[in-house]
């Protein structure tokens, strides 16, 4: 008989095992261990539960419920959970071993998943702390009766944030304010069968935050395709974990530096996807310029950034890496790259180019690491017709919460912001549709207060107030059914020829 994890109990269980490291290493190290053993008991008893179910159908066939065919993953017996619990002396050695074991039984799926922690440093983590580990994540029986798929993704994704906020200055390198990521994917609205794509993944949020999206709208999420690359072996480790933890294997997660080697290419050419999401590390002063200014794969469209600042090769790389029909996306970066007079010359072919759809300036603390206010960039690589040759501002630095010393985005933060994208039509104070001259004019400058600021002020008369969002909700109303007319009519014409009405 199964007994269900609340996930207030699966939370506190997540949670406890890291306490018990507390003392011997440093907050930021947790992952490195803390992951990997959490996967490798969900393995084991998830192999156990496909066992039962084959048994159940063979009446009792032991071989049968051994076959391959019947599991997700294959659990070599020395390897499992069981016969590690079962070791009392150099227990690091034998969970390493278990999990290179594991690896090597499912070379396309879960090779080098475990990661490179060090499993057998008795002087960080002595045998009776693995020991201890090791009894506290058997308490609970994680199958998929006991702890489905969506509750235990969530519970990985609390176990992720929890050690961000324990883990200070690392924490930027494998987790993005989940709010934002929700921001980001709210606006670029993803749709079923598309490509989604993110060159600097870290633990894989923003490509579940699409899946999530999807889930929400009942609409059809396993036919998403997830790419994505990350640097950090560690962190690229968790991104699969939590990919498969979610219960998504149709991804590929990759390691290696976006910029000096990026995975995902054809031929002489980058892999081209519909959706792009990405936080790119700020502004790094440690990468091969020289190399990128000869690009092999042409990603210095607009120009070769400074060496001091690696954003613009980030940015190039993202619009390079969208398809030409209906390519877009959303790159959070540091309100340098609107203004900054070193990258001028490539903003201005940027602007140029026509691909700016948006820029949306959110609010400070925000992220780890920065107290620094951030800006969400969206681009597009056909934009609709209405919308070419302008590109819409949003000033939203005032759109955000703070408790217990954390800034997040509440749901009517999120809707705000995506309404006035959606709506495209000047808000007072707020948000401004700007053409391309005007910003041209500007130098191609793209800092918030020039555009957003100038407008006129709105009266805080009701009247005024209501009758304001009514304009905007009019046009918004007429922006979408212009869009659906097409497919409205044909649906029309299929409901009529169906009635035999013509």
């Amino acid at each position: 008989m199964t007994k269900r994890i609340t996930q207030s109990q699966l939370e506190s269980y997540l949670w406890g095992a890291a306490v018990l490291l507390r003392g011997y290493i440093d907050a930021g190290d947790y992952k490195q261990f803390i992951f990997p053993l959490l996967f490798y008991k969900r393995l084991c008893d998830v192999y156990d539960e496909e066992v039962a179910q084959a048994l159940e159908e063979s009446d009792g066939d032991e071989d049968y419920a051994l076959f391959p065919e019947n599991h997700r993953f294959q659990i070599p017996e020395t390897a499992h959970w069981n016969q590690i619990r079962q070791v009392s002396k150099n227990v690091g050695k034998a969970i390493q071993d278990a999990m290179r074991e594991i690896e090597t039984a499912n070379p396309e799926k879960l090779y080098g998943i475990f990661g490179d922690a060090q499993w057998t440093n008795k002087d960080r983590l002595p045998d009776h702390t693995l020991k201890e580990l090791i009894e506290h994540f058997s308490k609970l029986t994680l199958s998929v009766a006991n702890c489905p798929e969506d509750e235990l993704g969530v519970g990985y994704e609390y176990l992720i944030k929890k050690f961000a906020d324990d883990s200070g200055h690392t924490a930027a390198e494998f987790y993005t304010n989940r709010t934002v990521v929700h921001l980001m994917t709210e606006l670029l609205k993803p749709k079923p069968g598309e490509s989604i794509y993110d060159p600097t993944c870290g633990s894989g949020g923003m490509l579940l935050s699409c899946m999530a999206y999807l889930k929400q709208h009942k609409k059809e999420w396993r036919t998403l395709k997830l790419f994505g690359q990350e640097r950090n072996l560690m962190t690229s480790a968790i991104a699969r974990m939590n990919c498969f933890l979610h219960g998504i294997e149709d991804f590929q997660i990759v390691r290696g530096d976006t910029l000096s080697d990026p995975k995902f290419v054809t031929g002489d050419q980058l892999q081209q996807f519909d959706l792009c999401l990405a936080n790119p590390p700020y502004s790094i002063k440690q990468w091969d310029r020289a190399a990128f200014s000869a690009d092999p794969w042409g990603r210095s469209v607009y120009g070769t950034p400074p060496q001091n600042c690696a954003d613009y090769a980030f940015w190039q790389h993202i619009i390079c890496s969208l398809t030409p029909k209906n390519g877009r996306c959303a790159i959070l970066f540091p309100h340098g790259v609107l203004f900054r007079d070193s990258e001028r010359k490539m903003r201005q072919k940027l602007v140029a180019s026509d691909v700016v759809e948006a820029v949306i300036g959110i609010g400070k603390d925000l992220f780890y690491n920065s107290t620094m206010p951030a800006t969400v960039v969206i681009c597009r690589t056909n934009k609709p017709r209405l919308r070419r040759k302008k590109v819409l501002f949003i000033d939203a630095k005032n759109e955000v919460s703070r408790e217990r010393a954390q800034s997040f985005l509440l749901s009517e933060h999120i809707s705000k912001i995506r309404d006035a994208y959606d709506c495209f039509v000047d808000i007072p104070n707020f948000a401004s549709v700007v053409t391309l001259k005007e910003i041209q004019q500007n130098e191609s400058d793209l800092r918030l207060p020039l555009y957003v600021s100038a407008r006129p002020s709105l009266s805080e008369d009701s009247n005024t107030v209501a009758k304001s969002k009514s304009i905007e909700e009019a046009i918004q109303s007429w922006q979408s059914s212009s869009v659906h007319l097409r497919d409205s009519m044909n649906d029309l014409l299929v409901q009529l020829k169906g009635s035999g009405k013509q």
